[in-house]
């Protein structure tokens, strides 16, 4: 008896039951793609609720990784006891409607359900990302009709489903977000996957539930328009919204993932209604005569309001604001009244850059009010970013920056003990609770911290402070080093920014 030379068969595989390299390829190469559209978007989503902070990331990606461990294990387990060509469609369409019921579901329960949001957002990364994570081990199972071919095939669809998820990665981050409504991403996801869904029933003559699934399509499309929640435009960086002063015909407010961001009178740039911006303005019009121009340069843009203060204020000021995200800039223009004629310079650029370009000794003030959800921008809290802007100043030059804590005060301690590494003369301004000076408890909110190489006149800033009904106080030398205590100095290599901040209470600017 002659003994075969065939290759072994995979069991449980007939032969001539699989699936065709090509198609192997789109449904391993667009499923791994659509985990990520996922994933990105759905901190997107989150980000008006829970803010864009690192704890935010850390859970979307942990759960996202998740649901791709959990897809992969599950689907092969179920592929190896039912056929594969009976899984793939349902894996395709649920999965769609559930993707494009997101937007919907997400931001119903954020407004009317909030104790729910991380469990619903779990589940609407969970499900999805482990319905698409499966569709490999099935994929796989329907190519390997031969154990001799065993690892040519999972080492090829493993290196496609890689590629897949990098596309599906470098498509969102630098295409679709910066083009379509998230919601809309989502939607056009959804159907895009129910419509694989039925291509594969089509072709396999399997489960047939696309016509229901792609009925859910069009109700998440059209609960998306009607929810509460949603933008008036959306940025690169932000969910952004323009609401107007029922108080004042000409006040606006812009909203940035659901934080007041800025207080813009469009008709009135002299009118500062938050009360920090109020301060930095006490801190300045101390610091230089009355009516003299400035050389001054802002990290982080918003409405613009103290640019503009400035240019009305202090005419011939040369003011450039480094501000990251370019539809914000858009608003300023479109909604917020910026125009050409403003005397302010808006430079779309990450601030740290932005300080790189400048020249040594040509600035008169710095201002820092920039902020990535409820938070300061790590890299621009540190020594090496702070001697950035020491270098920038002239030898009488001001830094001054709006910060944001709660609770225990633990950033904003931290970061006036990296001030006081970098500048000879530093100085801290707030609630009197929340800097030490009062009998209550601190309860937080915004704080503005002054830095210069020249002494700052506490006396002088407090008079100023008091006539603009700021209610706040100024606290230095002995005062702000007993409420510093010993608060480690952020560098480089040590700014755990979002693990220092407290839960916040309020949102956004006072």
């Amino acid at each position: 008896m002659t003994e075969s030379s065939s290759p072994p068969v995979a069991e449980g595989v007939p032969r001539g039951h699989g699936l065709g390299s090509r198609a192997a390829a789109v449904l391993v190469f667009g499923s791994s793609a659509a985990v990520l559209v996922v994933e990105i978007t759905a901190l997107r989503l989150l980000a008006p609720y829970l803010g864009l902070t690192l704890e935010t990331s850390t859970m979307v990606i942990g759960i996202a990784l998740t649901a791709i461990a959990l897809g992969s294990w599950l689907g092969g387990r179920v592929a190896d006891r039912v056929d594969p060509r009976r899984l793939l469609g349902p894996s395709l369409g649920v999965s769609g409607a559930v993707v494009a019921l997101t937007p919907a579901v997400l931001r119903t329960t954020a407004e009317w359900a909030p104790p729910a949001l991380l469990t619903i957002a779990s589940l609407t990364i969970l499900v999805p990302g482990a319905l698409l994570s499966a569709v490999t081990p099935i994929v796989t199972k329907l190519r390997l009709t031969s154990l001799a071919e065993t690892g040519t095939v999972v080492g090829r669809l493993s290196g496609v489903g890689t590629a897949g998820a990098i596309f599906g990665t470098v498509l969102t981050g630098f295409v679709l977000v910066s083009r379509l409504p998230v919601s809309g991403i989502l939607i056009g996801l959804g159907a895009l996957l129910v419509a694989g869904s039925a291509l594969v029933e089509w072709r396999t003559r399997g489960w047939s539930g696309a016509p229901a699934l792609a009925l859910a399509v069009v109700a998440g499309g059209l609960a998306a328009t009607v929810v509460p929640g949603g933008c008036d435009a959306e940025t690169r960086y932000h969910c952004a919204r323009v609401v107007a002063d029922p108080d004042r015909d000409s006040g606006r407010t812009l909203v940035l993932d659901g934080l007041r961001h800025s207080y813009v009178d469009v008709e009135d740039p002299t009118y500062l209604k938050f009360t920090y911006v109020r301060a930095i303005a006490s801190a300045v019009d101390t610091a230089f005569p009355e009516g003299e121009p400035l050389a001054a340069h802002h990290l982080g843009g918003g409405g613009l309001t103290y640019p503009r203060y400035l240019a009305a204020t202090r005419p011939g000021t040369r003011s450039v604001v480094s501000e990251i995200d370019g539809g914000v800039v858009r608003i300023d223009r479109e909604r917020l009244g910026l125009g050409d004629e403003s005397g302010v310079d808006v430079r779309v650029e990450d601030g740290r850059l932005g300080l790189r370009r400048l020249e040594t000794g040509s600035r008169d003030l710095v201002v820092g009010d920039a902020f990535g959800g409820v938070s300061v921008p790590w890299h621009l809290t540190t020594a090496e970013a702070l001697t950035d802007v020491r270098r920038v100043l002239n030898k009488d030059g001001l830094y001054v920056a709006n910060l944001i804590d709660h609770g225990d005060l633990a950033f904003a301690r931290a970061e006036a003990a990296t001030l006081g590494e970098v500048f000879e003369h530093v100085a801290l301004m707030g609630e009197p609770a929340d800097i030490g000076l009062g009998p209550a408890a601190a309860d937080g909110g915004n704080l503005v911290v002054l830095a210069s190489g020249r002494p700052v006149d506490p006396r002088a800033v407090q008079e100023e402070l008091d006539a603009r009904r700021t209610g706040w106080k100024i606290v230095t030398g002995d005062g702000l080093a007993s409420w510093v205590g010993d608060a480690r100095p952020l560098t480089d290599d040590y700014a755990p920014v979002d693990q220092l901040l407290q839960p916040y209470g309020s949102r956004g600017g006072r």
